[in-house]
């Protein structure tokens, strides 16, 4: 049950941007090789001298032919043509994007990070069949070839807490497990700086995710969270916290079945401690802390395919802070653009739309009305979370800050969400609202910025879903479209450099009128259903609206 959400660049908008290639993988490399081994306790040994030996020669061999293969790979002309042609059906003949060598440049960038990656071979064969998921394979999830299922439901069934294994799982030796509190502030520092040096990390080691133990707090105390549910290993000699992973109840609706699940997170292991196999006993480990809280399912995501995901979908940015981010190399300026048009051509109004229509920050006495319209506004979705009053309160309230704003940010300290209501002026309803949170990156080793300021969308609903025709009539899309452009001013006033959005809920609406791509896989453990929709429709579903699940 690994969390890894990957971001990979992908060529779309009407002003293509290439997003740092952030492989969001809870273990970082983990996850593609230990996370998917199953190697038994006893196998945690230190390789002898000519083991070692042979290992390196083998490394460097394959290392040569890696950097052999990257040095050509030319993309076939017939490929940049088509992709041309499409962008200029979709955006017009005078896209910037509607460039042959811009588009040659990007599709290159994009195969020679999945030979990086190990996505892709050096004969063009993908690293892995699906039958050498050798840990995934032990595991109660759907496997490649399975057909969907004509009913959703539980794979292995549930037990009582006596017949779950009682004992932790060994760990190499060296290693102690360690429940972290992380209502005690020493501890959960250890937790964010292990996060911030090992966690997320970009292919040229240019970004890594910054937590802060305000967003900690906030992302793993949700109500009814178990202490048990966060763990750690340690170094036995001094205690240093080397590995981690948590997970948080979380109440799941998937079609019409109710799960009380977890939502596993922050798989996450020292970079000099890749090679002890630490990812497959931390899975293990949360498993059977679930399992005796009674349990048995959970959600989480990844970036790389393992078996098997349930959907997937795409990340849009919308660049803000245009001068910043391409000089930190988040974003390029296109052939045949300058910095001075993508500024323009970016910059957002300086007021909301919906100002005058009642648009405001939520308070502790919208509540009850946010609960309902978000209650209502979900059920049009396969997979979402079920929100009582109380979690309300805590994903949309608790995480905003103390104090006054600062002037120069227009930020309380310790904000990580922000969440805006629309008070119909008259009658007083509130008719919609919009949520986002922040999550920076350190900026590696760059001369003058070391911080990247970005903003995620995460939940929002209108009553403008429940008008007769919204979606034929294009009321639903105009007004989203207001809505999270308002957000996305707000968001430029409070100083971030750029925004995010997953193609989930109703987000395909606008993504694109907005100018705001990577892949994330969601997976379900120990239940199997057929696929919902996401980047992709299915038969009942347009796109997106299989998936009301934002996991930070």
């Amino acid at each position: 049950m690994a969390s890894n959400k990957a971001k990979a660049p992908e060529i779309t908008g009407p002003l293509e941007e290439q997003a740092p290639a952030e492989a969001e993988a809870g273990a970082g490399d983990e996850s593609s090789s230990e996370s998917e081994t199953d190697a038994p306790a006893t196998a945690y040994t230190e390789s002898g001298p000519s083991q070692t030996s042979k290992k390196k020669k083998k490394k460097r061999s394959k290392v040569a032919r890696v950097i052999s293969a990257l040095k050509g790979d030319a993309v076939p002309q017939a490929v940049v043509d088509q992709v041309v042609a499409k962008v200029k059906d979709e955006h017009g003949e005078n896209s910037p994007a509607a460039d042959e060598e811009t588009v040659r440049q990007l599709l290159k960038q994009l195969k020679l990070k999945d030979v990086a990656e190990g996505k892709v071979g050096l004969g063009g064969k993908n690293k892995k069949d699906a039958g050498d998921h050798r840990f995934w394979g032990t595991q109660p999830v759907p496997h490649y070839g399975d057909s969907a299922p004509d009913e959703d439901g539980y794979i292995e069934p549930s037990k009582p807490s006596e017949e779950v294994r009682q004992d932790p799982y060994p760990l190499p030796r060296d290693f102690e497990w360690s429940i972290l509190d992380i209502t005690e502030p020493g501890q959960i520092k250890e937790v964010y700086e292990l996060l911030s040096a090992n966690y997320v990390e970009d292919d040229q080691a240019a970004f890594r995710f910054q937590y802060t133990a305000e967003f900690l707090e906030w992302a793993l105390k949700p109500p009814g969270w178990h202490r048990e549910w966060h763990i750690g290993v340690r170094v036995s000699s001094n205690k240093k916290l080397v590995a981690f992973i948590s997970g948080v109840p979380i109440h799941l609706r998937v079609r019409k079945n109710d799960l009380r699940a977890v939502e596993i997170n922050y798989l996450c292991v020292h970079k000099k401690l890749r090679s002890k196999r630490l990812a497959p006993v931390l899975i293990k480990e949360v498993t059977r802390q679930c399992h005796l809280k009674g349990v048995f399912q959970a959600i989480y995501t990844a970036g790389i395919v393992i078996p098997t995901p349930i959907s997937t979908s795409r990340y849009y940015h919308r660049t803000l802070n245009v001068a910043k981010l391409v000089d930190v190399k988040f974003t390029y300026v296109p052939r045949n653009m300058t910095i001075a048009r993508m500024i323009r051509q970016f910059k957002v109004p300086s007021t909301p739309v919906l100002s005058r229509a009642g648009l405001r920050e939520m308070e502790e006495r919208d509540v009850s009305a946010v609960t309902d319209l978000y209650r209502r506004y979900m059920e049009r979705f396969d997979m979402v979370p079920l929100l009582e009053e109380e979690d309300v309160r805590h994903q949309f309230l608790s995480g905003r800050g103390t104090g006054e704003k600062e002037a120069s940010t227009g930020r309380r300290p310790g904000q990580v969400v922000w969440t805006y209501v629309v008070e119909n002026p008259e009658t007083h309803a509130i008719t919609d609202f919009f949520s986002y949170y922040t999550l920076p990156s350190t900026v590696v080793s760059h001369p003058r910025y070391n911080l990247l300021e970005a903003a995620y969308l995460y939940y929002y609903a209108s009553d403008t879903a429940f008008v007769e025709n919204a979606d034929e009539l294009g009321l639903l899309k105009r007004r989203l479209t207001e809505l999270i452009g308002d957000a996305i001013i707000l968001a430029d006033q409070a100083k971030f450099d750029v925004f995010n959005a997953l193609t989930l809920m109703d987000n395909s609406l606008f993504l694109q009128e907005l100018k705001v791509a990577w892949a994330t896989e969601f997976y379900l453990y120990n239940w199997r259903s057929k696929p919902l929709a996401g980047l992709s429709a299915t038969e009942d579903r347009s796109a997106g609206r299989g998936v009301g699940v934002v996991m930070l």
